[in-house]
């Protein structure tokens, strides 16, 4: 099963998994390994995991995240084949890579070994995370092992391979956009006189107060905005300066944009 965990890469995101799962796992049964050594071993320290070398990773990990950027993927793989062939013992590889199928994850790892593609994104670093995720040659009892490592990350999903790029343009750029429009309601509070960090408060938790109803209370979007405008209302003449200015269609142009490059990514 599962024991020993590993990461190839503690970027933004490969943290962000790291931090999860060592609130699930023994972080003494977490390895840490980075091409900027420092950036693991600093991350290790805050975490009481360890650190090592990715051939170590490669060798000796029951589940080996795959936490690097998809153009650099080959080349971290590439010199890892060996190693993963050589082994004796099962092993799942996890890929956070955006475009790259897990064919794709098979072929440059020189194996059809089993793979978990998922698709997370920066709450997961709170807890908040919304993650995707498909597999291949994974038996039923380590999803669930992974699914119960991956819990502190926040909600996960089982998708189709084939919808997975589409869902990580909703939610795993989604929060890029989300920090913009927090970022213009501050400013806007500050344009009408409100400090600077109390606008940014107030923006921050309405936007996750806004999500929680929408998640706990199941009604559609277009209704719970139709609760907080009153006729006549300040709410209501806000909605339509927005429609105005095209925001429905900006976002929804964003979300197609983003599809494209990650599809235009999987074919490197």
């Amino acid at each position: 099963m599962l024991n020993t965990i590993g990461f190839l890469g503690c970027g933004n995101m490969g943290g962000a998994i790291a931090r999860a799962v060592c609130k699930a796992a023994d972080p003494q049964n977490v390895w840490l390994a980075n091409r900027t050594a420092a950036k693991a071993e600093a991350l290790a320290a805050e975490l009481g995991c360890n650190t090592t070398i990715n051939d170590e990773v490669a060798g000796r990990c029951d589940l080996i995240f795959l936490a690097v950027k998809p153009q650099m993927m080959e080349e971290l793989l590439a010199p890892l084949r060996f190693t993963l062939a050589e082994r004796p013992s099962r092993f799942v590889l996890c890929s956070m890579a955006a475009g790259l199928s897990i064919a794709r994850i098979q072929e440059m790892a020189g194996g059809d070994y089993p793979v978990i593609r998922i698709m997370p994104n920066t709450p997961a670093s709170v807890g908040a995370g919304m993650i995707q995720y498909c597999t291949s040659n994974v038996t039923a009892e380590e999803e669930a092992e992974f699914l119960k490592l991956m819990a502190p990350a926040g909600r996960l999903d089982a998708v189709p391979e084939g919808l997975i790029d589409a869902a990580s343009c909703v939610s795993g750029c989604g929060p890029a956009w989300v920090y913009q429009f927090i970022e213009a309601l501050a400013d806007g509070g500050v344009a009408c006189g409100l400090p600077r960090a109390k606008a940014q408060e107030y923006a921050a938790q309405m936007v996750l107060g806004s999500a929680k109803l929408v998640l706990e209370s199941g009604q559609h979007p277009g209704a719970l905005k139709d609760a907080v405008c009153s006729p006549g209302g300040s709410t209501i003449q806000g909605v339509r300066v927005l429609e105005e200015k095209g925001l429905r269609g900006a976002v929804m142009d964003a979300v197609i944009a983003s599809y494209n490059k990650t599809k235009e990514m999987g074919k490197g």
